[in-house]
């Protein structure tokens, strides 16, 4: 089959664009390395067509689709705090450059579509474990342009017969996500202070939880998605059903690490949800997802990476 990823060169996309390539799929990248690094994409980088452009540019985003079947659309502008500062670059690379995702989808006659939502549409809503059924309420303008992009797939598919499946993730982490940008994920900024014995920082008092879920049991999502035939029209929660608050994780770094470092406490930050916790029933019955790989192994993983890619390091 022959698949474009959007933001391909990105944390989530070039671990998908790995296993897309190993299962012999035909590939397509489009990225305007924003956010993403050629340099993930270095091991299959002679086995894919790399197109370096933006979602935001309709005809960038039409020549990249000719000839897809399937597009896995990732390119985002992914950060919540990011989204409070700064919603109009938000909404435009997140709603203006979905929509053109999806109008090239439909004039290139792909099958399906699979959007990448976010566990943020639910907002701060007490109920757990989080079920799709549930009223969308968001509380960042990150979590809003994620849920427009399920309304625009969802009329996509009512309007013009595009199949599109939306997967909710719930907190992805795991080898490639960048540590040195202040918006990054928790764990990657957990990761980067324990290699540079630094006190982590936590924004609040540490008993938040999240459904954490490392990056193989998303990919394994996307590709189910992308074939699943039941799923089209559908929107399903990507976790892995259990949790753990911050300071818990913290633990685990320092045994894991074998450092002792104390957290440095900072205030909460706007738009930041206090729990999270996915029921991902539907997506295990319908697309058979069934995420293989637990926290603990994934944190272990995850910080023997980026002990790898710290040394690689060159001093500045």
């Amino acid at each position: 089959m022959r698949y474009l990823v959007t933001g391909g060169a990105g944390f989530i996309g070039s671990n998908t664009v790995d296993e897309l390539v190993r299962r012999g799929h035909s590939v397509v990248v489009l990225d305007d390395l924003s956010a993403g690094k050629e340099e993930n994409l270095a091991d299959v980088r002679s086995k894919i067509t790399f197109v370096k452009g933006s979602i935001i540019d309709l005809e960038a985003v039409q020549k990249a689709t000719l000839q897809a079947e399937c597009v896995i659309h990732l390119a985002a502008r992914t950060s919540v705090p990011r989204s409070v500062k700064d919603p109009l670059e938000t909404n435009r690379i997140n709603v203006e450059g979905t929509l053109n995702v999806l109008v090239a989808a439909r004039d290139n006659k792909v099958k399906r579509l699979v959007f990448a939502a976010s566990s943020s549409a639910y907002g701060e809503t007490p109920a757990l474990p989080k079920v799709e059924s549930m009223e969308a309420r968001p509380i960042s303008p990150y979590g809003v342009s994620k849920f427009v992009g399920e309304l625009y797939a969802s009329v996509f598919g009512r309007c013009y017969g595009l199949e599109t499946v939306c997967l909710r993730y719930f907190n992805i982490f795991g080898p490639r996500q960048d540590p040195d940008s202040p918006y990054s994920g928790v764990l990657s900024r957990f990761a980067s202070a324990f290699l540079s014995d630094e006190k982590p920082v936590v924004y609040g008092d540490g008993e938040q939880t999240r459904d954490f879920t490392f990056v193989e049991n998303a990919v394994q999502a996307n590709l189910l998605a992308s074939e699943a035939p039941g799923g089209a029209g559908q929107i399903f929660n990507i976790g892995t059903g259990t949790r753990i608050s911050l300071n818990q994780t913290l633990q685990l770094f320092r045994r894991i690490s074998g450092k002792s470092l104390p957290a440095q406490f900072e205030p909460p930050r706007e738009g930041d949800i206090r729990d999270s916790l996915a029921d991902i029933s539907r997506a295990k019955e319908m697309l058979g997802y069934d995420p293989t790989v637990t926290f603990e192994q994934g944190l272990e993983r995850t910080y023997a990476w980026y002990q790898q890619h710290h040394a690689k390091t060159p001093a500045s």
